[in-house]
């Protein structure tokens, strides 16, 4: 039996600014500029990819309206977990935590792989050692592991500083691309329609959505935040308008700076060193130095940021005893789901030296791989989520106004939906894999297999074990 002490996460420790820090963090903008866009760009061959986050943007957006309306009825860690246990369901809630940790556990771990190889170049290129990625890997992960077991306001303190360091320079990258534009005048190549809808748009959603994941991590805090009512929409919205924007800015500046005609074949030229090149040639070495430096410090952000979400999940998962109870023990005096944490770090070291003893490329394999099952596995519980909020909020009406409980969750179903299909039927362009690679069917099917595993595992506690069938997310504290 867990003593009461050991039940519960830290109460009204984070302001609306503290989440932002959270969820910003874990989409990670330099990470976006220098690994996300520069990839889709070179992947895909598409100079539309600016037009790209706008649209997601806006999708999202929409996705947004019925998701906060729902965190002012259901406080809960495991927040996709609770709003579709609520809205459909214990089974489908089941269904939708174990994808919850298939997609951020897939994340964070792929993320070690790309600060190991961008860590270890870094260092061997400015006179250090020449050392296997892992051994950064594990470096970067033995110290997210300690972080995460302390108090979750200083980590938001640590992610602040990370974080404003790494929108500075991305917006110095911004206004260097700008004030020197190739050609010697800006173009809108990268905002025209006609360069997206081809036949690489498929391939270019993908990476856009990818980008945008960690934004609706702001539920996953709400039991921890101060007003839980108001601090998760506001940050919610935040996330996505600074997101959204600059992401847009950045990937449009990278056309402006690089040239639409050169864009792409700089982008799949690894020796052009896109964007800190460019960063370079406006600023001086040393900026690009610098800015290269916040790259790594912007993916180490996101590893603790997607670390405390997972811990978060694991945490409710355990309090409703749908996964061991022990998940849901808490430290004394930090109130941080240390089992959680503890759980995901032990993952995480598993795979990276499974990839490691089997010597599989850090980046194209590792980040790439676990980074598409992310991007489906968010998607897909974004869809889900949308129903979900539809179903709860027509069937307890309360203050919400049309627009919110109905319009907005059905438009929000229809377009990530459509996004949902296009990131799967296009999987190639992503993964840059063949069109006949395994990698297409098995990736994606990961995440029809966790649906299925977790709403069986709901079906059979509700006939063994209905009293906990009947709590499936509603263990938040009453507000």
């Amino acid at each position: 039996m867990l003593a009461p002490a050991d039940l519960g996460l830290a109460r009204r420790r984070l302001s609306t600014s503290s989440l932002v820090f959270f969820t910003v963090s874990a989409s990670a903008p330099m990470t976006v500029l220098a690994g996300g866009v520069v990839a889709t760009f070179a992947v895909t061959g598409s100079v539309g990819v600016p037009l790209a986050f706008p649209i997601v943007a806006a999708a999202l957006a929409l996705f947004a309206v019925g998701y906060a309306a729902m965190s002012r009825h259901v406080v809960n860690a495991g927040v996709f977990y609770a709003y579709v246990s609520q809205g459909l369901g214990g089974a489908l809630g089941v269904g939708a935590s174990f994808v919850a940790l298939l997609a951020y556990n897939a994340i964070q771990i792929g993320l070690y792989g790309l600060f190991g190889a961008a860590l270890g170049g870094f260092v061997e290129a400015n006179g250090g050692p020449a050392l296997a990625w892992w051994v950064w890997a594990l470096a970067a992960l033995a110290l997210v592991a300690i972080l995460g077991l302390l108090r979750v306001d200083l980590n938001a303190k640590v992610l602040a500083v990370l974080l404003i360091a790494e929108v500075a320079a991305v917006v110095l990258f911004d206004l260097g691309s700008f004030a020197n534009p190739a050609g010697g005048s800006i173009t809108f190549d990268g905002l025209d329609p006609g360069n997206l809808f081809g036949p690489a748009i498929g391939g270019v959603l993908a990476f856009t959505v990818a980008a945008f994941a960690g934004f609706e991590s702001a539920g996953d805090y709400a039991e921890e935040a101060k007003d839980p009512r108001r601090t998760v929409a506001r940050a919610l919205y935040t996330a996505i308008a600074i997101t959204g924007v600059l992401y847009a800015l950045s990937a449009w500046a990278l056309t402006v700076g690089a040239g639409p005609d050169n864009v792409v074949a700089q982008a799949q030229d690894p020796a052009a060193g896109l964007p800190f090149s460019l960063m370079a040639a406006h600023f001086g070495d040393t900026v690009a130095n610098v800015a290269n430096l916040l790259l790594l410090t912007s993916v180490f952000a996101a590893l603790l940021s997607f670390h405390n979400t997972v811990a978060r999940y694991l945490f409710a998962a355990g309090r409703e005893k749908v996964l061991p109870a022990s998940l849901a023990r808490t430290g004394r005096r930090t109130s941080a789901p240390f089992v959680g944490s503890l759980l995901q770090t032990i993952l995480a070291v598993v795979v990276v030296a499974v990839f490691a003893a089997l010597e599989r490329d850090p980046v194209l394999e590792l980040f790439t791989w676990l980074s598409y099952v992310s991007a489906v596995g968010l998607l897909v519980l974004m869809v889900g989520t949308s129903v979900a909020v539809l179903a709860y909020l027509n069937r307890h009406r309360g203050a919400e106004t049309l627009w919110q409980r109905t319009v907005a969750p059905i438009l929000a179903t229809l377009a990530l939906g459509a996004i949902t299909v296009m990131t799967i039927v296009n999987s190639d362009a992503m993964l840059g894999a063949e069109a006949d690679s395994p990698l297409r069917y098995i990736l994606p099917g990961l995440v029809g297999v966790a649906v299925v595993l977790g709403a069986a595992w709901g079906l059979v506690l509700r006939s063994s074990q209905p009293a906990v069938y009947e709590r499936i997310g509603k263990g938040g504290p009453a507000e």
